[in-house]
């Protein structure tokens, strides 16, 4: 197995070629190295266009971190089979280039879910306990005034969980251990499996979010979803409820929720994401105690990484092998009828 920084200008043999991110873990690592009739080369995740290029002439699969792949990416791989990412999303990937090819591009499904979903209740937790100020007050010597601004319990309040897919439907289980109600809004899960899974669906969302004293959000970014949480939707939340999003950045308008935290209307916020990543140093949102934050790290553990890493390795092989692995295909249409 070779790394390389740059270009790679090894020797084409018969075996195939994928490329994979030096930061890929090493179980999905030795899953490939095992295979006689494939050849890894690891790329640095910053690497230069021309420089991924010159990879790409000869490669059959590539492995995905945060790179982004479009279309000049799709047109320098020839012989290119499969893309695959090392988690699930896969906003920096220009998905219509790799169907025109008939590509499939692969994610991870439920790898990296549980970690998420434990996040997602941390932030509800910290939040909740109002865990910054309480620690910080320690360290500065002072006891806390019982009188005023004391922590809640997640006990007997309302979460309202957006997305019941892999992620949501595992955060659900979680906030209900704790005594939460639990309000499901997914237009793509029939109500009926909602119900079915002991949770409240939610037809309407704006109706919902009314009810919420916790929101957490679990769907994907796209054109429907972009700015799904701006100042008219944030408006309608209870007063003192805390907005929770593990997601991606740009489902909720940031300046909008920095106005409705700072007027008070909410109470706080748990981020892991922004748009864009990094956010600056002086962005309004940090400057605040009631939100805390992550670098997009929810689903970033030990446990996920490692699964992520099988996961890919798996999804590159399926393909090459001629064995889709078609539930974690995003893009279903280039796959032959099962």
């Amino acid at each position: 197995m070779r790394r390389v920084n740059t270009a790679d200008t090894t020797t084409p043999t018969n075996r195939k070629h994928v490329l994979v991110p030096q930061n890929m873990g090493r179980s999905g690592l030795e899953i490939l190295a095992a295979r006689e009739d494939v050849r890894v080369t690891r790329y640095d995740p910053s690497i230069a266009p021309a420089d991924l290029h010159m990879l790409l002439a000869d490669a059959a699969g590539i492995a995905l971190s945060y790179t982004p792949f479009r279309q000049a990416d799709v047109a320098a791989a020839p012989h290119l089979q499969v893309v695959a990412r090392t988690g699930v999303g896969f906003d920096a990937v220009e998905v219509p280039a790799l169907t025109a090819r008939g590509i499939p591009l692969m994610v991870t499904g439920s790898a990296n879910s549980t970690s998420v979903a434990e996040h997602a209740l941390f932030f509800m937790l910290a939040l909740a306990k109002r865990a910054a100020e309480m620690h910080r007050e320690v360290k500065q010597g002072i006891m806390h005034d019982r009188s005023r601004g004391l922590p809640v319990e997640l006990s007997g309040k309302t979460v309202l969980i957006v997305g019941f897919g892999r992620i949501g439907s595992r955060t659900a289980p979680r906030c209900a251990a704790f005594g939460m109600t639990v309000l499901v809004y997914d237009p793509y899960k029939p109500a009926e499996a909602i119900r079915q899974a002991g949770y409240e669906p939610a037809a309407d969302l704006d109706a919902a979010v009314a009810r919420a004293d916790f929101i957490s959000i679990h769907c994907p970014k796209n054109a429907e979803t972009r700015g799904m949480f701006g100042a008219a939707r944030l408006g309608r939340m209870r007063q003192g409820a805390f907005l929770v999003n593990t997601a991606r950045g740009g489902i909720v308008e940031e300046a909008a929720l920095h106005a409705a935290l700072v007027s008070g209307h909410i109470a706080g916020a748990g981020l892991d994401v922004f748009e864009p990543e990094p956010p600056d140093p002086s962005h309004p949102l940090l400057r605040l105690e009631q939100v805390i934050t992550a670098p997009h790290m929810a689903g970033v553990t030990s446990e996920a990484v490692a699964a992520m890493a099988v996961a890919t390795a798996r999804n590159m092989l399926s393909v090459l092998d001629g064995t889709p692995t078609r539930e974690n295909v995003v893009n279903p249409e280039v796959l032959p009828p099962a």
